[in-house]
């Protein structure tokens, strides 16, 4: 389903980024790990109690994140299970993704594009830790939670529709619901300091990346939970 089209900017704002530039490195990078992967053997085959399982090289897996593989926090983001899973999140990217990095500067939203891809890491773990999590689909909706305290009534309203069906969608099985929930929730307190002007941004974007990162090794060692 489609991100809404129309923009969620007030009337006269203006873009801060001419080009896009982290969606098309995402994109790039994301498109070629697909197409590597497609002719070349770089995925682990592991057995657990959910059966024979192939792990990509990025892909969130608890087991390997707890054995220190943390890169898999982020690198999810980069793996795609099916060409229609890639086509469908690169879209999004597109539309959402553009619209969002133009809007509020290149490296800005590379910040909080790391704050809600740990943030989807994060639920993916404490919820679904022994099963393989891949694709960018929960950072995109922290993209959507960040937009919603900046956006015009319309365009909060459009993004509500969305997200509803992208609710129904997180529903279906081998989807990842906790993913999305993760994502959108880290998503939040990001548009809140964006709400409150650049220089908030800017103080608060480093501490909550820290705590995004903090929660995410806590998701990744069950074993520490006592006392972590």
């Amino acid at each position: 389903m489609k991100p809404p089209a129309r923009s969620p900017w007030p009337a006269g704002a203006r873009p801060t980024a001419a080009a896009p530039w982290v969606c098309y490195a995402l994109i790039a990078c994301a498109v070629s790990l697909f197409l590597a992967e497609q002719v070349l053997p770089i995925s682990q085959v592991v057995r657990s109690e959910h059966g024979r399982m192939q792990i990509p090289p990025l892909g969130l897996y608890g087991p390997f994140v707890q054995a220190g593989q943390y890169w898999r926090l982020l690198g999810a983001v980069l793996e795609h299970g099916s060409p229609l899973h890639l086509l469908f999140n690169m879209s999004v990217v597109v539309t959402l993704g553009f619209t969002l990095e133009r809007g509020i500067g290149s490296l800005r939203f590379f910040g909080l594009s790391l704050v809600t891809a740990l943030g989807a890491s994060t639920f993916s773990l404490i919820f679904d830790f022994d099963v393989p999590t891949v694709g960018a689909s929960g950072m995109i909706l922290g993209w959507a939670g960040a937009m919603l305290p900046v956006a015009t009534r319309e365009g909060r309203r459009d993004l509500f529709i969305w997200l509803a069906q992208v609710a129904v969608l997180s529903l279906l099985p081998f989807v990842s619901w906790a993913g999305h929930l993760g994502g959108f929730l880290f998503g939040l307190p990001c548009g809140l300091a964006l709400r409150m002007g650049r220089q908030v941004y800017a103080r608060a974007l480093p501490i909550l990346l820290f705590l995004s990162v903090v929660v995410a090794l806590y998701a990744a060692h069950p074993e520490r939970r006592g006392g972590f």
